[in-house]
């Protein structure tokens, strides 16, 4: 193997292989270097539960994927080495704790007639929100696909910031979108269900409802899931980074798994080497991408090396969220939903209202086990049967807004010790989540045979971009977002040392399956080396 490449890229997360992908394809030479036993970071399929039910560990649907540049430029490549996936047309819903139901659909129509079934009125509520954001829209997605440091993208925030009607003097409404509520831009809804439906989704943005700049997410988020659904890969989530992998070796690229990254060399200014715990040292001609939160790489990876004394203490206070448990479910039949609809529905929330999940998020927010969380449940198996024996399903409850390390339960019921998520605690947590869904779902409890429940504990042992536990790679709250990520020192991918590069969930456009910090690093490297 050789010990010198053009580019070395620390971690193979998904970001990590589209940026080696192409650059592979422009005949670099790439190394990537893995911790774990194999690549795909947050992609990971596992028989968790019992032999032949299929899992995904982490990550499950790919919707912001799909929609991307690297999907439309790979996509034929990707189906060629394995990759297909299956949607569905009612990407999401709500369930609420009275019985109350609704079903996201993807087109207009659909969703403005569900809109109006809820509440008269609110169809025209919906044509309002689409109304005030569409103006916008198109510039606002091209910026998932740039660096916001850059200057095409200084480009187009003065466009989407500034009133031109008013000669440039005020700011549009845009602009004070950002810092709104998602509680206020569903405000105008009459139906409580249809705020639940819309609302819950910044959760899995990092944001909350309640919280100064979610408002902006909500219509951003439903145009998001209109346009790619709730996607996932036949065969389970790692069938994306496997078949990102075949792509890159067999352009050229190399993957080295098992191998943590302890020093990133600097010499004269530049980033010329990566030397490993084992202490290997690999060259980098032109760079070396790290896929890390700031704290990672400023604290560990350039501990030796003299940085600007504003990065390194940024970088030590950056800041973690909160984190989330994910209880996997072996079933011996699928679910039966009252709502037959939701046999069709890729991942509903379950909750009892806006007002009920504000409430569970404080509780977590306070590090304490909320007493009554709302979460999302998707089934796999009623989009792909192959994740289980026949007859059989498989279910994920995902509970976000869980404190990393609590210090007591907001119900008084469930002694947390330390904080560290015990077999005990993780037990007694996973039963108050489960009597929910039995609230909700007549044959939860009785239909499960298996569980395996990931922790807060779980993500901190497997990942450390997750810090203490958050899925996120790091909090994404206002102080943490757009052009202060990762740090507001360095609001963007480059970092001061000229050829060091930083790409995923701690850089914009930040966590999920999407693409964007591995286009854009890629696209960056490209055109430095023409």
């Amino acid at each position: 193997m050789l010990s010198k490449y053009d580019v070395v890229i620390i971690g193979s997360g998904h970001n990590s292989l589209i940026a080696a992908a192409y650059l592979t394809r422009a005949g670099r030479s790439v190394l990537i270097l893995e911790k774990n036993d194999r690549p795909g970071g947050f992609l990971r399929t596992e028989e968790l539960t019992l032999p032949g039910f299929k899992h995904d560990v982490y990550a499950a649907a790919h919707p912001l994927f799909l929609n991307s540049p690297a999907y439309a430029d790979f996509r034929e490549a990707l189906e060629a080495r394995g990759l297909r996936y299956v949607n569905t047309d009612l990407p999401t819903g709500v369930s609420m704790e009275n019985g109350e139901t609704a079903v996201f659909a993807r087109s207009v129509e659909g969703l403005t007639v569900e809109a109006e079934r809820l509440a008269r009125g609110d169809g025209a509520v919906l044509g309002r929100m689409f109304d005030a954001f569409t103006p916008y829209a198109g510039n606002v997605f091209e910026l998932f696909n740039l660096d916001l440091s850059g200057q095409k993208a200084s480009g187009i925030l003065q466009k989407l910031l500034y009133d031109h009607r008013a000669g440039g003097k005020g700011y549009s409404a845009f602009a004070a979108s950002l810092f709104s509520t998602a509680r206020n831009t569903v405000s105008e809804f009459q139906s409580p269900v249809m705020r639940a439906m819309l609302a819950s989704w910044v959760t899995h943005l990092g944001r909350t409802p309640d919280e100064v700049g979610s408002g902006i997410w909500v219509p951003l988020t439903t145009m998001a899931l209109m346009g790619g659904g709730m996607p996932i890969p036949e065969g389970g989530s790692e069938k994306l980074a496997q078949a990102l992998t075949r792509l890159v070796l067999d352009q050229g690229g190399t993957i080295v798994t098992s191998t943590r990254a302890e020093r990133i060399v600097v010499k004269d200014g530049k980033a010329v080497a990566v030397q490993t715990a084992e202490g290997e040292k690999y060259h980098a001609k032109h760079a070396v991408v790290a896929s890390t939160v700031p704290d990672q790489l400023y604290l560990s990876l350039l501990a030796d090396t003299q940085v600007s004394p504003d990065i390194r203490s940024q970088a030590k206070r950056f800041r973690y969220g909160r984190g989330c448990v994910q209880i996997h479910l072996a079933l011996s039949e699928a679910p039966k939903w009252p709502d037959s609809r939701f046999a069709r529905v890729g991942q509903p929330h379950l909750t009892d209202g806006l007002d009920g999940f504000t409430q569970a998020i404080a509780q977590g927010m306070a590090d304490l086990l909320p007493a009554k969380p709302t979460f999302t449940v998707d089934c796999s198996t009623n989009l792909d049967p192959t994740r289980a024996p026949v007859g059989k399903a498989i279910m994920r409850l995902q509970v976000l807004e869980v404190p990393c390390r609590p210090r007591g339960d907001a119900a008084g019921q469930i002694d947390v010790g330390d904080g560290t998520w015990t077999k005990e605690l993780t037990e007694r947590f996973a039963e108050r989540v489960i009597s929910i869904v039995g609230k909700h779902i007549p044959n939860i409890p009785s239909a499960i045979i298996d569980k395996s429940v990931v922790t807060p504990d779980t993500l901190a042992r497997f990942n450390p971009n997750s810090g203490p536990g958050d899925p996120y790679g790091g909090s994404h709250d206002l102080a943490q977002s757009y052009l202060f990520s990762p740090l507001p020192s360095q609001p963007g991918h480059r970092t001061e040392i000229p050829n060091l590069f930083m790409l995923g969930a701690a850089t914009w456009p930040g966590h999920g399956i999407n693409g964007g910090s591995g286009y854009i690093v890629a696209q960056q490297l490209l055109s430095l080396e023409k």
